[in-house]
């Protein structure tokens, strides 16, 4: 084979002797010099333990000693997630640089499972709001349009994954921080059940919501990287002692006997909507349909009361965490992450009450949603990336294209998958969602979605598809 976009196939390379892993991580390292500096996806790039683990990976896959389709794979970090190699920054002039030396327990996990950690990737500060030039820290941009933003707060794990500087990479998600720089960099990213990967290691935003999950080209990649990150770790209060599915064992390529909620969310769009976004949920829709799944229409109850939710306790839980640095150190943070977490000190103890109470119906009513339908699909955003010079970032319509925050609230799992574009040529996302635990038959249905499409394999202008001959 002469091209590798995948880390299945990146595996299968390496098993065959056509690849190793020194050649895939010097590529990707070499893919990071010479477009690093245009999107920022990294804080640091950890190239001389990178190739050192590398040429250690190809020794005892050599020997025999074969850890799993992730051994000898080049993978990222986003930098709220601690790692050996360095101090965790959180992006931030205020975060205690000192803070949980060493690896995080899913980073522990990733390179047991053999993979090679590259570096650490750009993120919003502390996960939240959005770039600050002011502040000495890369600016995240959309590889499909430098003049857009990468989305957040994971910017920089979509960008790498879209770019091919890394293969796979760890996000967090407390509002879409995983999702939305997915659908807008066009690729893949699943956020799991609240609970299903530990979070020890992990700056937290929200106690409640915040969620670890893959980034990657592909839901079968997503299934790869689940397979070694999920499952109980005493260290994480909120981790969920059940068992783990073999995630990559479920990917049948179809969907026969499953049926699917389509909800548009047309009318929670609001005017920024982009007009490409109807008809290409409509065609993903049918891609669905073409694999085997059952189609009724659903309404997600108390969508509007969730997103709100998931903003009060959000904020309330970041204030927490925040409070005594904001009032010493306020000129330190991002403007636009003081701004939101201060936000919450409008809000009262009695509110993140209600809004707690109010997430208990919601996920009530969303079960009964769930014992008539498999699975629910809606846009991942309604709208293509932001532009990095416009206002309206904080605009409370470019908020409303957003369609991620509803299931941080409800805790179910949902991936995002690349469904097309918008009429100005940025990627748009299918989201997909399902039952608690239920990630295995999420991940189904987006492998089958993309066994029927190629928008995963599209890649940004700026780069070329990985060439594996020339490494």
């Amino acid at each position: 084979m002469s091209t590798v976009s995948t880390i299945a196939e990146a595996a299968a390379a390496l098993r065959d002797g056509s690849v190793t892993s020194l050649a895939l991580t010097e590529r990707a390292l070499a893919c990071s010099e010479q477009h690093d500096s245009a999107v920022g996806s990294y804080v640091r790039m950890f190239a001389e333990t990178a190739l050192a683990a590398a040429a250690t990976a190809d020794k005892e896959l050599a020997a025999g000693r074969d850890r799993g389709p992730l051994h000898g794979i080049p993978l990222g970090v986003k930098d709220i997630i601690s790692t050996e190699e360095s101090p965790t920054t959180a992006q931030s002039l205020v975060h205690d640089s000192a803070w949980h030396p060493g690896d995080a327990v899913v980073v522990q996990r990733l390179r047991a499972a053999g993979a090679v950690i590259t570096g650490k990737l750009t993120t919003m500060e502390f996960a939240i709001g959005g770039p600050d030039a002011s502040k000495p820290f890369p600016i995240p941009r959309n590889p499909w349009n430098l003049d857009h933003w990468a989305g957040g707060s994971s910017s920089g794990s979509g960008s790498a994954v879209a770019t091919g500087m890394v293969l796979g990479a760890l996000g967090t998600d407390t509002a879409g921080s995983i999702r939305i720089p997915s659908a807008f960099c066009g690729i893949t990213g699943l956020m799991p059940t609240f609970g299903r990967v530990p979070k020890s290691g992990c700056v937290p935003l929200g106690y409640t919501l915040d969620h670890i999950g893959p980034m990657t080209r592909s839901a079968e990649d997503c299934a790869l990287m689940l397979n070694a990150m999920a499952g109980y770790d005493r260290s994480d209060p909120t981790c969920l002692d059940v068992p783990v599915e073999d995630y990559l064992a479920g990917l049948t390529g179809d969907l026969d006997g499953v049926t699917v909620g389509v909800a548009s969310l047309v009318g929670a769009s609001g005017p920024l909507a982009d007009p490409s976004v109807d008809e290409v949920f409509v065609a993903a829709v049918e891609a669905l349909t073409s694999r085997g799944a059952r189609v009724v229409e659903v309404e997600l109850p108390l969508y509007e009361e969730m997103r709100a939710a998931n903003m009060v306790i959000m904020l309330s839980e970041a204030l927490a965490y925040h409070q005594g640095d904001l009032a010493s150190r306020w000129s330190e943070y991002f403007a636009t992450t003081r701004a939101l977490v201060s936000g919450a000190l409008s809000f009262t103890g009695a509110d993140y009450v209600q809004a707690q109470r109010v997430r208990r119906v919601a996920q009530q009513r969303m079960a009964d949603v769930f014992a008539q339908v498999d699975l629910v699909v809606t846009p991942t955003c309604a709208a293509g990336a932001t532009s990095l010079e416009a206002s309206d970032l904080a605009d409370p319509d470019a908020m409303r294209t957003i369609h991620t925050q509803y299931w941080d609230c409800i805790g179910n799992p949902a991936v995002s998958v690349p469904m097309g574009f918008t009429s100005d040529g940025l990627p748009l996302g299918l989201q997909v969602a399902a039952r608690p635990l239920a990630e295995a038959l999420a991940l189904r249905a987006a492998d089958a979605y993309q066994h029927a499409t190629d928008w995963h394999r599209r890649v940004p202008p700026m780069v070329a598809e990985p060439d594996l001959s020339a490494a």
